[in-house]
């Protein structure tokens, strides 16, 4: 299993040529459905827990949309690393994302998350405007925002390997959201995955052992991908991952 590295399309091909060091072997407990549903998802809390916020046990992490694709992972993630953690979701979803183990919960149909949480380490957006401005402001002194929605900044465009008047341009993009931070003595960084076939083998440990479990809204046959496509972005999706299947799902 795998995700293809950035700027490399594919993901919904019968066939893609993949560098091999962005591979690594599928969990054996999970069907080709759930493994399907983990690299980008994976990836990302581990890259943002792990190697950009290096979240320790008893430091506090709010993560919006708790029971999309990715919350739902980061949320179990964080909780393995010993966090205390909070999110947003809404009633529907509620249920989910503590059984996942939230510890804390806000629903943004009944409050204001910012209005209730204080003194946070790392603030995962995945909103983005407002959201991620109200964000800063639960964070405690020096704290971390993450957003995966932007604006991007100068580490983005170097992560690219873009020419460096690309970095001033988007540095100029989170120009607002960066003086924001810096005004409440806390921090903003974009955050873009990268393929990495090592740390998928630990995330792969992981869901071996039960610590991860995939979470999935539902699956779609190869022929549906544009219905798959359009369940996604027109707000459809319920809690999880959406999946575009091959072939049935027999393992």
């Amino acid at each position: 299993y795998a995700r293809p590295r950035d700027l490399r399309i594919g993901g919904f091909a019968e066939f893609i040529a993949i560098d091999m060091d962005d591979v690594a072997p599928k969990p054996a407990s999970l069907t080709l459905h759930e493994a399907a549903a983990v690299p980008l998802v994976a990836l990302a809390a581990w890259q943002i827990l792990v190697d950009r916020a290096h979240v320790k046990p008893g430091q506090k992490v709010l993560i919006h949309a708790g029971a999309g694709g990715l919350g739902s992972t980061v949320i179990q993630l964080a909780k393995h690393l010993g966090a205390t953690v909070a999110t947003t979701t809404n009633t529907d979803t509620e249920k989910l994302v503590r059984d996942l183990g939230a510890d804390v919960v806000v629903d943004y149909t009944k409050e204001d998350f910012s209005k209730v949480l204080s003194g946070y380490d790392l603030v995962l957006d995945s909103l983005g405007g407002a959201n991620l401005e109200k964000s800063l402001t639960v964070l405690k002194p020096g704290g971390l925002a993450i957003s995966v929605v932007g604006p991007p900044d100068a580490g983005f465009a170097k992560q690219l390997g873009a020419p460096s008047f690309l970095g001033l341009v988007m540095n100029t993009l989170s120009r607002k959201i960066r003086k924001q931070a810096k005004a409440l003595g806390v921090r903003y960084e974009f955050f873009f995955m990268q393929a990495n076939g090592s740390q998928l083998r630990k995330l792969g440990a992981l869901y071996e052992s039960g610590k991860l479990r995939p979470v999935i809204d539902s699956t779609f046959p190869f022929d549906q991908t544009l219905e798959a496509m359009a369940h996604v972005e027109q707000g459809r999706t319920k809690a999880g991952k959406v999946v575009v299947s091959m072939a049935p799902d027999t393992d």
